[in-house]
């Protein structure tokens, strides 16, 4: 369940800190039991070091041997205490990290489909995974390993300086300069390290980015012997990642080795003073005992400490990245305008239905009435301006309207504005000037989802999910029964091929269709927009991909899911657009003809050019 609709982005480690609070909030009571049980396991141990001091003065020096084994009995009944308080907090603690890390992953995958798709076209994919694999680890590791011994090694070093002090405060002073110059060493190599682990989490980012890109892009890869520059760009990757991680790790590396050469300084320079006190009879000898064994101990906590701040810098890099990308904003949608199934009347009303009907209709809320759109696929641009970037629009005053039913295609050479148009009245894109209207109403009065349900797409490039042929047709309408996809399978003639599967609809489509041919799965995609049933279909030429006798087969099932419905085509072959109603030709974001095939060729005008090929289409 999300914690927060919205994270700060956070630029430093106070920031990122104060984003876990919700996450961390939602099991207090149970960090709180945590704490108690780490503060008495290291009491504990503690305490049961002091205790060393009267069992050596008042039962091993004056050989009182019944008291020595009722001292050691109480001893064995404290450890045992503590040892099993450790096991309660170290199982609670990993149900605990793995929680909190549960409700990172979904928060973090639910915001991340809230995105626009212009988050998408700047972001490589393997990017983005990095942060649901390197960033969550590292995150995950810190939670497992951090949080008790942070507690503990607080508490050992906080209860070890009190006893020192109270076993003798001359020598605590040498103790207490020692622990002072190992946490200055600790925070010096540890703004270091903290600089190099955020450059490591980017460059991990990176690297994977560029190997997904290079797996998917295999072929084009081979064919055009491009794996001497792939290695090559692929070795500046690896090493920028390198040398990263080199740089954290050293600091970090660093810090260990030289805490515990000060510690054992420390211990020797401690026992050499305290035995000369021991001689001038101003420390008693288990006193002493118990005391180079607290000295010994406070390399320990430290030495834990430190390990735990390395866990800690790689998680506060992991997690900036996480929290910076769930800090970034989500899609916008002000529509209120929704879709609604409903029945018309004989007197023509129209009345909104509870049940399924088969017609739809916008329901439109105004202050003081509801008004009901029959939803017809009625789409108009009016003076529209748009461009991806603010300085440069690739759309310059469009006009352009489509009447229900009509069938409008866009001509122009690449970078003319045909797919743009496209991105436009599924507002995957708002536009900087001008209107989009659907059955009359603005685009921008339309909830979203709504606005996308009403419209079906098949794109040049197919993408199918790795599960059943028969679940990949039902992701155009999940709420399609197994009679309706077979229909609809049957409506792009794919049921025939289906059908000779080995395992029919239930065959598994492997990684992205690699187990079909291409026009097998343009045929899967047309079949997953016909089980949509949308009155407006978006074609971006959708037989470009198959050859022609696959082409002709399924010409008279693709007039049978365009009869009745706006389609709108983007061609890359004229041949396939002389059926138009319309012909749009585009140039450099301007509309310069309009009309049928018919018309255009008599006027002689660009797409006479373009049909004969005097023009390039693309």
């Amino acid at each position: 369940m999300k914690q927060n609709k919205s994270h700060q982005v956070p630029s430093d480690k106070l920031t990122t800190l104060r984003c876990f609070i919700p996450y961390l909030a939602k099991y207090r009571f149970s960090f709180c039991f945590i704490a108690l049980l780490v503060i008495f396991s290291a009491a504990v141990n503690l305490y049961g070091t002091y205790l060393i001091a009267p069992i050596i003065n008042h039962y091993i020096l004056p050989h009182n041997y019944d008291g020595l084994l009722q001292a050691v009995l109480f001893m064995c009944g404290m450890y045992a205490l503590g040892v099993l308080s450790t096991a309660v907090y170290k199982q609670r603690m990993t149900r605990i990290a793995q929680a909190v890390i549960f409700d990172i992953r979904a928060d973090l995958f639910e915001h991340l489909q809230t995105l626009p798709l212009e988050f998408f076209d700047t972001h490589t994919h393997g990017d983005i995974m990095s942060h649901f694999t390197n960033d969550l680890d590292v995150l995950q590791d810190a939670f497992h390993n951090c949080f008790d011994n942070i507690i503990q090694s607080f508490t050992i070093i906080c209860g070890t300086l009190i006893a020192i002090f109270i076993l003798n405060w001359k020598l605590s002073c040498i103790v207490a300069t020692f622990m002072l110059m190992m946490t200055c060493l600790i925070q010096f190599y540890g703004k270091r390290s903290k600089h190099y682990f955020r450059i490591q989490q980017k460059a991990m980012g990176e690297l994977n980015g560029y190997i997904e890109e290079l797996v998917e892009g295999s072929k084009v890869v081979k064919v055009f012997q491009h794996e001497t520059q792939s290695m090559q760009d692929f070795n500046e990757h690896n090493e920028t990642l390198r040398h990263a991680s080199a740089q954290a790790l050293t600091y970090a590396g660093r810090t260990i080795p030289t805490v515990v050469s000060l510690s054992y300084v420390n211990y020797a320079i401690v026992a050499s003073i305290g035995g000369f006190f021991v001689l001038a009879n101003q420390l008693q000898l288990g006193e002493l005992s118990a005391y180079l064994i607290y000295v010994r101990q406070t390399a320990m906590p430290i030495n834990q400490f430190t390990q735990q701040l390395n866990f800690i810098l790689a998680a506060l890099a992991g997690a900036q990245r996480i929290f910076t990308l769930m800090g970034q904003i989500s899609e916008t949608d002000e529509g209120k305008v929704t879709l609604a199934q409903v029945t018309s009347s004989a007197h023509g009303r129209i009345c909104e239905s509870d049940t399924h009907t088969g017609q739809w209709a916008w329901r439109h809320p105004h202050e003081d009435h509801v008004e009901y759109v029959p939803l017809a696929g009625d789409v108009r641009f009016h003076n529209v301006v748009f461009g991806y970037r603010s300085d440069r629009d690739i759309l310059k005053g469009i006009s352009l309207y489509a009447k229900p039913g009509q069938k409008i295609a866009f001509v122009g050479s690449t970078g003319a504005g045909k797919t743009t148009i496209i991105n436009l009245i599924n507002r995957f894109y708002d536009i900087s000037q001008g209107s989009i209207t659907y059955d009359g109403i603005d685009v921008k009065l339309i909830r979203k989802a709504d606005l996308r349900r009403s419209i079906a797409v098949v794109l040049q490039d197919t993408h199918l999910f790795s599960t059943s042929i028969l679940e990949n047709i039902r992701y155009g309408n999940l709420q399609a029964n197994d009679e309706q996809i077979i229909e609809a399978a049957k409506l792009a003639n794919a049921h025939s091929f289906i059908r000779r599967l080995p395992q029919g609809y239930h065959t598994q489509v492997q990684s992205n269709g690699s187990n079909l041919s291409q026009g097998q799965r343009q045929l899967l995609a047309i079949a997953r927009a016909a089980v949509c049933d949308p009155p407006v279909l978006i074609l971006d030429e959708a037989t470009s991909s198959i050859d022609t006798r696959t082409e002709k087969l399924i010409e008279k099932g693709m007039d049978q899911l365009m009869e009745g419905r706006t389609v709108f085509v983007i061609a890359h072959r004229l041949s396939t657009v002389r059926n138009a109603d319309a012909i749009i030709v585009l140039d450099h974001g301007k509309i310069i003809e309009r009309g049928s095939h018919e018309e255009l060729i008599q006027r002689k005008g660009r797409y006479y050019q373009l049909y004969n090929g005097q023009f390039e289409l693309e």
